[in-house]
């Protein structure tokens, strides 16, 4: 995802926080508004109720006197000092105006309280009272503690969110210390690890899988390296002798004899690049993921025997004799299982010992896997070159005479054909008895691009 989608975090995470701050700082604010308003409507409530209370018992006590003009004086001083109230009289029977006190023009916010009272004059009926109370200044006040609470929750934002980014930069610091590292690595430098000591516990995690990444990383680095360099010496050699030999027969005229001769040498040569070339474009397809295509095998100790006598004569020529132990079904890619038991075949083959027998097993460690497994008596492998058995090129001292036949790369094959069946290679060697193989898993259907057999 791009950068323009995503943006800073530390961004983010403050417009998050201010987001909140000001949600919550809003919220409690409209809650002290709104306790303050109700309040006020209470407050003022009670106030008109206390009034209505007085004026009843005033104009109960002078009903039936007749005495309008101490009643009205009796009002006038009953509204001495309280200027935010004003009282209407009006007669019941005609409507006509008893007594009226009237707040201010300019008074907009008023409570009213309606109620009824006996008239002085019986013949006059009921007196319906308005009595209204101004609650401008309730309202001003109101007005001022909402625009106050408004420009605090802002204030409180605006507060939170500078210590919220002052904090997230804070926190956000170890992961800068990190890409400072990383900028650290390079090709050369695939040995450094990050250093988690300082990193919170979040992050940890992420910093041990990063490392056990580097670690697979210079491993395969290493092991690149190592391969380019095998692979310009294998290549080397039979180059080398095709452009000696023929600069040799070009140097002087040779018969038909001698430049067939020399021709052959350079097929034997060609043929071996070819199969190097070969050999390292089948690695290359397995290392992308090629998976075996499988088909069912009933009898893998028969699929031995067919194999075995492709190496009939070199086992006669080696002096040696081939048993075959076990049997097991499955389904597997023949071909490519055709050319992991003859490369194992071929390798106990050349390193066995005259006159011993060489002998493949056939078992099955699991309901779902089978293994096979070629043993030979030689000599003992050692217990360092036991782990590198199967890397690319790769041949113990003792076997540097068999250079010119032997490539290096069939080992790699085996391990190869057993990972695209989803399996594994196994080795073992003492007291000159070498035990090579691979443990394949078995019934799991794969399709896969084709790779050469």
């Amino acid at each position: 995802m791009s950068r323009s989608r995503i943006g800073s975090l530390g961004y983010r995470l403050s417009m998050w926080l201010a987001a909140q701050a000001l949600a919550g700082l809003s919220a409690v604010c409209l809650v002290v508004y709104g306790a303050t308003h109700m309040g006020f409507q209470a407050r003022q409530a009670e106030a008109l109720a206390q009034k209505q209370v007085q004026l009843s018992h005033l104009l109960s006590d002078t009903a039936h006197t007749g005495d309008t003009s101490t009643l009205r004086h009796r009002l006038d001083d009953f509204f001495i000092g309280h200027p935010d109230m004003s009282l209407s009289l009006t007669r019941s029977v005609d409507g006509s105006e008893f007594y009226l006190r009237a707040l201010p023009s300019s008074a907009k916010d008023v409570r009213i309280a309606r109620f009824e009272v006996p008239a002085p004059v019986p013949e006059q009926g009921m007196l319906v009272a308005l009595l209204a109370l101004d609650v401008r200044e309730d309202a001003a006040l109101l007005n001022r503690i909402g625009a106050t609470l408004a420009v605090a929750a802002l204030a409180g934002a605006l507060l939170v969110s500078a210590g919220g980014f002052l904090l997230v930069r804070i926190g956000l610091r170890p992961l800068r210390a990190l890409v400072i590292q990383t900028r650290k690595l390079s090709a050369d430098t695939l040995h450094l690890r990050l250093d988690g000591a300082a990193q919170p516990e979040e992050l940890e995690p992420l910093i041990a899988q990063f490392n056990a990444l580097l670690g697979r990383l210079e491993r395969a680095y290493v092991q690149m390296e190592g391969f380019n360099a095998d692979v310009a010496h294998e290549l080397c050699t039979p180059l080398a002798t095709l452009i000696s030999s023929t600069e040799l027969a070009l140097r002087k005229a040779r018969d038909v004899d001698e430049l067939r001769e020399v021709l052959g040498s350079n097929l034997e040569e060609l043929q071996r690049v070819a199969s190097i070339v070969h050999d390292m474009l089948f690695l290359s397809q397995a290392d992308r993921g090629a998976i075996a295509r499988r088909v069912a095998t009933p009898s893998l100790a028969d699929f031995a025997h067919q194999v075995c006598n492709y190496h009939e004569a070199a086992l006669m020529d080696a002096g040696l004799t081939l048993e075959i132990v076990g049997d097991a079904e499955g389904s597997f890619d023949t071909p490519l299982l055709q050319r992991a038991l003859s490369n194992l075949i071929g390798n106990a083959t050349r390193y066995a010992r005259r006159g011993s027998v060489v002998r493949v097993e056939i078992s099955r460690p699991a309901p779902a896997e089978v293994q096979l497994r070629v043993v030979n008596q030689g000599v003992t492998i050692a217990p360092e070159h036991l782990p590198r058995l199967f890397d690319r090129f790769f041949r113990g001292e003792s076997s540097r005479s068999e250079g010119r036949r032997n490539h290096g790369l069939g080992l790699a094959i085996v391990a190869a054909i057993a990972r695209m069946h989803g399996g594994r290679v196994l080795a073992t060697s003492s007291d000159g008895v070498s035990t090579i193989g691979m443990v394949l898993k078995d019934g799991v259907a794969g399709r896969a691009e084709p790779v050469g057999a």
